[in-house]
């Protein structure tokens, strides 16, 4: 982390409505440029409030959130939606579009209100699809793909954005293992285009697949980040999940066994 990071966040506080319970509490964490960072705890433990967060979709009560050496709210709205994209966990699909016609979204940030998508923006929709496996579904509509298709055709979507951030809420989360490993590996491939990845984990050996750095994330605190075979422990883990396990090295990474 030798570079000034592309994300930085400090002593940050949220809670939803006046809540008296913090779902972030004095947070801080730093994501280096061009990396894969994975932001892995327990259900309920703030990780996709951060996404939300760092998208602004929601401000913190407290604290400083900085993204591409400028204060999160010095970018103006069309700034962000250029320069960092989302997949959520579940999203709401408009109906009767086709999956090209969705994927087109995501080109939105690029056009003004009057303008048309262009030849070039078609273009970058089906490079996108290829890139997530749905290149043959193209004319396929959105409703009558299986969940695994749909969380594919979100993919897409945020990559015909060309954020250079792209923030991902659970990415595998309804993949099968043949399209969990294209995907893990595609995030990584990213990342030689200058592309920043932050995606959220429950699973460790996710994270230990894909990611270059991890944060682990507890009671809405960052404790411990690093890179992922110095964070990915047995002493770690059991501190953050409350169960034992036992760490083992697979082809040079991390792989965590639950007993």
């Amino acid at each position: 982390m030798t570079s000034a990071p592309m994300i930085s966040m400090r002593g940050i506080w949220f809670s939803y409505n006046g809540a008296r319970h913090s779902v972030l509490r004095d947070l801080s964490l730093a994501i280096p440029v061009a990396s894969v960072t994975a932001i892995l705890g327990p259900n309920g433990s703030g990780k996709s409030t951060l996404l939300l967060i760092l998208l602004g979709l929601l401000s913190p009560q407290k604290g400083e959130i900085f993204i591409a050496d400028r204060r999160r709210d010095g970018h103006s709205q069309p700034m962000r939606g250029r320069l960092i994209g989302l997949v959520p966990q579940e999203e709401q699909f408009p109906i009767g579009l086709s999956a090209l016609e969705y994927v087109l979204l995501g080109r939105a940030p690029h056009l003004s209100i009057l303008d048309r998508p262009g030849e070039a923006d078609y273009q970058i929709v089906l490079e996108a699809l290829a890139l997530a496996g749905l290149g043959e579904l193209k004319d396929r509509p959105v409703a009558l793909m299986s969940g695994g298709e749909r969380q594919l055709v979100t993919i897409a979507r945020a990559l015909a954005q060309k954020p250079r951030i792209l923030l991902l809420d659970e990415p595998t989360s309804h993949l099968d293992l043949g399209n969990t490993r294209h995907i893990l590996c595609l995030l990584r491939d990213l990342t030689r285009d200058g592309v920043t990845v932050v995606f959220t984990a429950r699973d460790p050996n996710i994270a230990a697949a894909a990611a270059d750095y991890v944060a682990l994330i507890k009671g809405g605190q960052v404790p411990i980040m690093g890179r992922t075979e110095h964070v990915l422990t047995g002493e770690n883990l059991p501190y953050v999940y409350g169960v034992p396990v036992e760490v083992t090295q697979v082809n040079g990474r991390p792989f965590v066994l639950t007993f």
